[in-house]
C-alpha cells in the first residue's frame, strides 16, 4: 500500500528538482474498429476513442490537483494502424484518412498526442505495412497529434532491410513537407528494432489493449541526490542513484493505480525513464557532469551512463512488480541543455552517442542533421542502430531529423519539450550499394534459445 506520506515526501523533488510524471498513457485496442471501408472504419475508431478517453485528461489534472504532482502530458496509443487498415486501406490516401480521424479523435478528447500509426515489419512487409509506411510523411504532414513508429528488426528475426531502405527515403519525404517548421514531422517518427509495447513515451508508444501506462521522470531529482554524495566512492554513488529511483517510481505508481480505478481501465506499467527537457536542471546530461565527466561525450561517457541506466532500472523494479516501457536514461539531444551544449562544445559527435545508445533505454534520439544528407546515409544509421539491438537483446530507436535548408552550424527549433538542436555533422561516405541489397540480415546465433 501507498501511503501518502511517501507522496509528501517528494515535495522538495517537485517544487525544486523537476519530478513529474511525464505522461499518462492510455492504451486502446482498435481491433473491433474494422468496418466495411475506410469510411466506416473511421467512424468507429473516431467513437471508440472519443468514448474510451474521454475523461482522461480531466482526471489527469484532477489526481495532479489531488497529490501536488505535475503530470505533464496525457496521451493515447492505439494497435498497430497498419493492422486495422490491412483490409480497408487500398492507397495511401486511405491511410492518410485514418491519421487525420486520429487527430481529429485526439483534439476531441484533449491529449497532446496519440501514438500508434505503426507497423510491426520485423520479418518483412505486407502491401498494408508498405502502403502505411508510404503514407508517413503526408500523415504526419497533415496532422499535428499523430505520432508514427515502425518496428525493422528483432533479436528474433533479424532486421528488415528493404524496410529500412523504404524508410530512409521517407525521413527525408517527411523532412520536404514540413521543411517550414524545420522539418518537424520527423519529430513524430521513430524507427525501432525490439520495441516494446508497453511503451508510453512518444513518438513510440502503441498498444493493442485497453490499459493505462505511466511515464514518470526525474534527472532533476538524481542529480541533486548526487550532489549530496559528491566524491564517494561507486557503492555509494550506485546506492544513491537506486534508492532515487525507488522513490520516483513509487510516486509513478500511486497515480498510475488511481488513473486506473478511476478510468476503470487496468493498470499496466510503470516507465521510469529519465527523460530530460529544455528547462535547466532537468538534464540526464547535467547527471553525467555530476557522476565526474567535464561533457558529455568525454572518456568515461558510456561507462557512466550503463551504470547510471542499470542503478535506474534496479531502484525502479524494487519499487513496483510492474515495472516496464523502457525505464532508464533517455538521451535526446534537443531536449536535454547539457547535451546540446556538449555538441556545440564539439565532445559530443553522432558517433559517441551510438556508442552510448549500446547501454542506455533507447538510441539516436531527436538529433538533428544537415538538409541535404542523403536517403541512403539515413538508412545506413537506422541500420547501424538496428543491428546494435537486435546483437545486444535490446531496444534500440532512431529518430533523425534532416532539417531542409540547414547545415551543420545552424539550429533547428521544434519548440515545446522538444526543444532545439545544432545541426550535427554526418559522416559523408557513401553506403549506398550496401542499403541497396534486398532481403534481411537475420538472426544473431545466440537468438536460437528455445
Amino acid at each position: 500500500m501507498i501511503s501518502i506520506n511517501e507522496v509528501i515526501e517528494t515535495n522538495a523533488m517537485i517544487s525544486k528538482m523537476n519530478l513529474d510524471v511525464r505522461t499518462i498513457t492510455m492504451g486502446i485496442s482498435l481491433l473491433d474498429c474494422v468496418g466495411a471501408d475506410v469510411g466506416e472504419t473511421c467512424e468507429k475508431i473516431y467513437t471508440k476513442i472519443t468514448t474510451k478517453a474521454k475523461d482522461l485528461v480531466f482526471i489527469g489534472n484532477d489526481i495532479g490537483r489531488k497529490y501536488g504532482i505535475p503530470i505533464v502530458n496525457k496521451r493515447i496509443s492505439i494497435t498497430p494502424i497498419a493492422l486495422i487498415g490491412s483490409s480497408v486501406c487500398k492507397s495511401t490516401d486511405d491511410y492518410v484518412t485514418i491519421a487525420k480521424t486520429l487527430d481529429k479523435a485526439a483534439d476531441a478528447v484533449g491529449v497532446n498526442f496519440i501514438g500508434g500509426y505503426s507497423a510491426l515489419v520485423c520479418k518483412g512487409m505486407t502491401p498494408s505495412d508498405e502502403l502505411l509506411i508510404r503514407s508517413i510523411p503526408e500523415a504526419l504532414a497533415c496532422t499535428g497529434k499523430v505520432c508514427s513508429s515502425v518496428n525493422v528488426g528483432s533479436t528474433k528475426t533479424g532486421i528488415d532491410m528493404d524496410a529500412v531502405k523504404l524508410i530512409g527515403e521517407m525521413v527525408k519525404e517527411t523532412a520536404e513537407l514540413t521543411k517550414e517548421e524545420d522539418s518537424l514531422g520527423c519529430c513524430k517518427f521513430v524507427v525501432f528494432c525490439n520495441a516494446p509495447d508497453d511503451n508510453p513515451f512518444m513518438a513510440g508508444a502503441f498498444h493493442g489493449v485497453c490499459v493505462i501506462n505511466v511515464g514518470v521522470s526525474g534527472p532533476g531529482v538524481v542529480k541533486s541526490a548526487l550532489e549530496e554524495v559528491r566524491g564517494e566512492n561507486f557503492e555509494v554513488l550506485c546506492e544513491t542513484i537506486k534508492k532515487t529511483a525507488f522513490k520516483v517510481t513509487r510516486v509513478g505508481q500511486l497515480v498510475a493505480k488511481e488513473a486506473s480505478e478511476r478510468l476503470g481501465v487496468p493498470f499496466g506499467i510503470v516507465d521510469l525513464s529519465l527523460a530530460p527537457t529544455p528547462a535547466i536542471g532537468d538534464s540526464v546530461g547535467e547527471i553525467l557532469e555530476e557522476i565526474g565527466l567535464e561533457y558529455a561525450g568525454a572518456p568515461g561517457t558510456t561507462a557512466a551512463l550503463a551504470l547510471l541506466n542499470d542503478q535506474v532500472k534496479k531502484g525502479g523494479v524494487m519499487a513496483s512488480s510492474y515495472v516496464g516501457g523502457l525505464s532508464g536514461a533517455f538521451i535526446p539531444v534537443s531536449e536535454d541543455q547539457r547535451m546540446i551544449d556538449a555538441v556545440s562544445a564539439g565532445a559530443l559527435s553522432l558517433e559517441k552517442l551510438e556508442a552510448m545508445t549500446c547501454v542506455c533505454s533507447v538510441g539516436l534520439d531527436m538529433i538533428a542533421i544537415p538538409g541535404d544528407t542523403s536517403a541512403a546515409t539515413i538508412s545506413g544509421i537506422i541500420a547501424d542502430e538496428m543491428a546494435i539491438g537486435m546483437v545486444n537483446q535490446k531496444t534500440t530507436a532512431v529518430r533523425l531529423i534532416p532539417v531542409i535548408g540547414k547545415d551543420v552550424g545552424d539550429v533547428a527549433e521544434f519548440g515545446g519539450l522538444l526543444g532545439y538542436a545544432p545541426i550535427m555533422p554526418v559522416n559523408e561516405f557513401g553506403c549506398d550499394a550496401f542499403i541497396n541489397r534486398q532481403g534481411r540480415i537475420p538472426a544473431p546465433i545466440h537468438s536460437f534459445k528455445n
